[in-house]
């Protein structure tokens, strides 16, 4: 029994090494914050009528959205000059192309549904504004019709986001609860060597 505590602890401990930058561990846990905050502003006024309360959570979803846009970017570019550590933890060959796969998945719908959300705002004469300091430009000139395709476009990105996510999550607690492997760490704060 002390034998395997003592090959867990120092599997454990070995693992700790091969973790994300604390910049990329940032970035991940804000950026998953944001994108669940903007997509419940979202869900919160679908429904209700025009009125300050939906004017405001919309103006919030668009300058969350931005906001998400432009962390995206700053992380593309990020993890393009800081390469994730090392898959060290062992697991099956389909569950290490799922993971990826996943990642590449949630990389885009990342970068893609802030990109529809401008292209919808544009189509439909709303001109994109980041808490009131400065406009972006619009993408499309104004198209009602192309407007509501593109918000129906939007709409499903962002609900396929949520799933993946919800993925994300289960595979995470998979491996920290079930599997007891350390890969969690990886997106710790803890003792980062980067």
């Amino acid at each position: 029994m002390v034998n395997g505590l003592q090959k867990l602890l120092s599997n454990y401990v070995a693992k700790m090494g091969a973790r994300y930058t604390n910049i990329a561990v940032l970035l991940h846990w804000v950026m998953a914050l944001l994108i669940l905050i903007t997509w419940s502003i979202a869900i919160a006024v679908g429904d209700m009528p025009l009125s300050p309360a939906r004017i405001a959570g919309l103006s919030w979803h668009k300058w969350l959205g931005t906001t998400i846009f432009f962390l995206v970017l700053f992380r593309l570019l990020w993890r393009a000059s800081h390469p994730a550590p090392p898959l060290d933890t062992p697991m099956p060959a389909w569950q290490k192309k799922a993971a990826h796969l996943l990642h590449l998945a949630l990389y885009f719908l990342m970068f893609t549904i802030p990109l529809v959300g401008w292209l919808m705002s544009s189509a439909k004469g709303y001109t994109v504004n980041y808490f009131g300091l400065f406009e972006l430009p619009d993408l499309v000139e104004k198209d009602k019709a192309l407007g509501h395709q593109l918000k129906e476009v939007h709409e499903l990105l962002a609900n396929g986001l949520m799933a993946l996510v919800g993925l994300h999550i289960l595979a995470a607690l998979k491996h920290q609860l079930i599997d007891k492997d350390g890969l969690l760490s990886r997106m710790s704060f803890r003792s980062s060597q980067k």
